[in-house]
């Protein structure tokens, strides 16, 4: 590979549309020479599906591609078959206990090598504050940053000792962010001395631990430029606070160029300019065909023009070669076969995550003859992250999780994401005629519709519990009658736990 085409396709990591390749597919990747290949749930059919789509796809370029995957854990889980769905990081944070995080790290890599995936995108390194966190949340291993990094190295190691490289995300912390990057461009105003102490503190670890890779975030941190730049384009931040400070040398990959953050700032071909000149190795283009030619096409007149460095591309091509390296088997025997063992430890990840606060006193709810639930519609989800099989009839999920338990249920309803008015009014008379409500909450920050339904549980239930799924912040719309169940997520062994730990007649309380 000696063309300045060639050294700046390896620079991108695109996502592609479907399950299986086409003429389009290829005719991008042809155009932009893009080295690396990020998998979204889109793209999974099967196990066997995703192994053809990875396969077919190289064979017809005739050269070996970077495959990445967003596999976080709880909340961010693309695949639908194969792999252990392990619960969110807040809640394998409560537990404490590092060994947990190194056998996620172990299992996950044996299952994501057998699909023929070289990086995983996590974990998520961000450390949260007592400021509502909309987009990091459950994602994060918690607020004490020692334990993050603990739990955060254990897990990378395991990774990489198995053949999976690991990417700690988002330097240089975002998990103080009020605004969803997704959405929007936050201003994170933090001191120099708490992003050392607290968001920075959890990456120097992983760099200890060798991690493979890191991702950058896209919020302004003006305590670290004082130009006030998007971190994705602050040469200070990656350039001198990640390699010279901290003393990174491994690749360093932008969070998607297509988010809203950075929308409202500049085209995405200039965006994408901004941020190989900050000192990126890899952008990341997720979706849209068009967004992938021009950030190719702008990197090109870049260089050409000499508006960026070509020295500084050939070692970021090094880099990315010595990465690529590691990983040059695409589909490796495996030495380990996690089977139940994955299972099993999920279950001891979720058991041990679950917090009940506030009038635990309504606990168990064995002591009562009409019980009314109210659970979200999380097969709505499906399309765009995986829903476990079990729960797509939500109904039937939960009514025989509580029937396990020895409990009947007299109404059961399933409910929007965004209910409407006539399904919190409907939800209403279920309340009125039962002696307690179990009210599945989603997630009442982010919409108004859950408040109003967690509003009406509040005024018209007798007795009530709140199990918080996606959301732990949550607890403080409740009011001191209703009994607050934390799970940290909304995974299968996640509500298993909360419906344990609701009928159990031995409760443990924080």
């Amino acid at each position: 590979m000696n063309r300045l085409e060639d050294f700046i396709g390896q620079k991108l990591m695109i996502g592609i549309r479907g399950t299986r390749i086409t003429p389009e597919t290829v005719e991008i990747f042809r155009k932009t020479q893009a080295g690396g290949l990020i998998l979204f749930r889109p793209n999974f059919e099967s196990s066997s599906g995703l192994k053809k789509l990875i396969s077919d796809l190289e064979e017809t370029l005739q050269r070996k591609l970077l495959v990445a995957v967003d596999h976080e854990g709880g909340r961010v889980i693309h695949l639908a078959e194969g792999v252990t769905v392990f619960p969110d990081n807040w809640a394998v944070g409560n537990t404490q206990n590092v060994e947990y995080a190194r056998r996620q790290g172990e299992i996950e890599a044996c299952e994501l090598r057998q699909f023929g995936i070289d990086l995983n995108l996590a974990p998520t390194l961000d450390v949260l504050t007592e400021n509502f966190s909309p987009n990091i949340g459950i994602r994060s291993y918690g607020k004490d940053p020692k334990l993050v990094a603990r739990l955060s190295a254990a897990r990378i190691e395991a990774m990489q000792r198995n053949g999976l490289s690991a990417c700690a995300k988002h330097f240089p912390g975002q998990g103080h962010s009020p605004l969803d990057c997704h959405l929007d461009l936050p201003v994170l105003s933090a001191t120099p001395e708490e992003m050392e102490n607290v968001h920075l503190l959890p990456f120097r670890e992983a760099i200890r631990s060798g991690v493979d890779t890191i991702m950058t975030s896209h919020p302004i941190y003006p305590e670290l430029d004082s130009e006030k730049q998007p971190a994705t384009f602050s040469k200070k931040i990656v350039r001198g606070l990640l390699r010279d400070q901290l003393g990174f040398r491994g690749v360093v990959l932008s969070d998607d160029l297509e988010m809203g953050a950075l929308k409202g700032i500049c085209r995405i071909g200039e965006a994408a300019t901004r941020a190989i000149g900050a000192g990126h190795d890899i952008v990341l283009v997720g979706h849209d065909p068009e967004a992938q030619v021009e950030v190719y096409r702008h990197l090109l007149k870049a260089y050409r023009e000499n508006e960026l460095s070509r020295k500084e591309l050939e070692q970021s091509a090094a880099r990315i070669g010595r990465l690529k390296e590691k990983r040059s088997e695409r589909f490796p025997q495996l030495r380990l076969s996690p089977g139940i063992d994955g299972f099993n430890l999920a279950r001891q990840m979720a058991k041990g995550g679950i917090r009940i606060t506030k009038k635990t006193s309504v606990l168990p709810v064995l002591k009562y003859q009409r019980i009314a639930i109210i659970f979200p519609k999380l097969s709505s989800l499906n399309s765009r992250i995986l829903i476990e099989e079990e729960m797509l009839d939500e109904g039937r999920f939960v009514r025989q999780l509580f029937e396990e338990r020895g409990v009947r249920l007299h109404a059961m309803r399933i409910v929007n994401l965004d209910p409407d008015d006539l399904e919190i009014q409907e939800a209403g008379a279920d309340i009125k005629q039962s002696d307690l409500t179990v009210f599945f909450c989603y997630d009442a920050r982010l919409s108004a519709q859950t408040k109003k339904l967690l509003d009406r549980v509040e005024s018209l239930a007798k007795y009530k519990i709140a199990v918080l799924l996606r959301n732990p912040y949550d607890e403080e719309m409740m009011s001191n009658e209703t009994c607050v169940v934390s799970a940290f997520g909304f995974r299968k062994v996640q509500i298993q736990a909360a419906v344990e730990a609701m009928t159990s007649k031995c409760l443990q309380t924080v």
